[in-house]
């Protein structure tokens, strides 16, 4: 087998078929033989239905894993990487914003280029409003500062690699994933070519702010225990400031005759020393549920059913 596709899907119904369509128009007349591996990630809509039927009429192995419940995308990937078959492997959306002719050239590119292996895609023109770009190119900024695995801005999932470079990522067993950056932590060499994201095929983004933000704070948390460190700068920054404010006002009291003000000052450092302890109490609180979620060792993810070619 050359490339095994993995596609995640979440209430992507009307997509399925027109995917597999636009996979088949692609590699068929290439003569690259490939596999696609759904991942229906808890689907609320028909999406189910729609990948036990394609899987029963496709004439290119299908694979169908199918969710007990919505485990999320990351979930989704490390079960599709699970059960690749190819050479080549591909990460790719249903949603045809990520066409099969890129994949088709990054074949082409690692096929020509032995000492490579991985290619991945990046928006170099985005579509996106300027609030939702502001906050991305911040959240690259402040990853790329505080992490020592470099993570190249407006890189995304999108990438097709060599399959040892996806045993090196299943290898690694953690319950929180963030693909993009186990991807730039396992190293081995990497491209990244420029691609446009199409018009949606049909239905709507499932990333909506909420979830972008919560994704790039388990991103951030994931690859950086510069968090960790905020309570003692902080602690530090709050002790220099309380000795020069009171070398300051004792010194100001001395000149002016003037009522020190004790109980004021005492009130308002109380206030804000409770909120300081409170906010780093919540930080580490953050890690300690990351490591009670882990040393639960929950499966990463629970497959209902899975269809595969053999028992077609």
């Amino acid at each position: 087998m050359k490339l095994s596709l993995v596609v995640p899907c979440f209430n992507e119904e009307n997509n399925v078929f027109p995917f597999y369509r636009a996979v088949e128009e692609t590699f068929v007349p290439l003569g690259i033989e490939h596999e696609i591996i759904f991942v229906n990630d808890g689907s609320s809509d028909g999406t189910p239905e729609k990948l036990k039927a394609l899987y029963r009429q496709a004439q290119s192995p299908v694979t169908v894993i199918s969710f007990s419940r919505n485990f999320g995308k990351e979930a989704a990937m490390f079960a599709g990487l699970e059960h690749v078959k190819g050479d080549y492997v591909c990460l790719i959306d249903a949603d045809l914003q990520q066409r099969p002719e890129v994949v088709a050239e990054m074949v082409r590119i690692l096929d020509e280029e032995p000492d490579l292996d991985c290619v991945a895609a990046f928006q170099d023109q985005r579509s996106e409003s300027a609030a939702l770009r502001f906050f991305k190119d911040g959240f690259y900024k402040l990853i790329n500062s505080v992490s020592t695995t470099r993570f190249t801005q407006g890189a995304s999932d999108f990438r097709t690699f060599r399959r040892k470079v996806a045993e090196s990522v299943i290898s690694l067993g953690e319950y929180h994933r963030f693909s993009k950056g186990l991807l730039s932590w396992v190293g081995y060499n990497v491209r990244y070519i420029p691609y446009k994201a199409e018009e949606r095929a049909s239905g709507e983004s499932k990333w909506s702010f909420k979830k972008l933000f919560k994704y790039a704070v388990e991103g951030i948390m994931a690859f950086s225990v510069a968090p960790l460190l905020l309570p003692l700068i902080i602690g530090l920054v709050m002790i220099c400031a309380s000795v020069l404010c009171f070398i300051g006002r004792a010194i100001i009291a001395a000149l002016t005759y003037s009522d020190f003000g004790a109980t004021q000052a005492v009130i308002i450092t109380l206030l804000l020393c409770t909120g300081i302890l409170l906010s780093c109490l919540g930080i580490v609180a953050m890690y300690l549920a990351k490591i009670y979620e882990q040393s639960k060792d929950r499966p990463i993810y629970i497959a209902k059913e899975i269809l595969t070619p053999e028992d077609k």
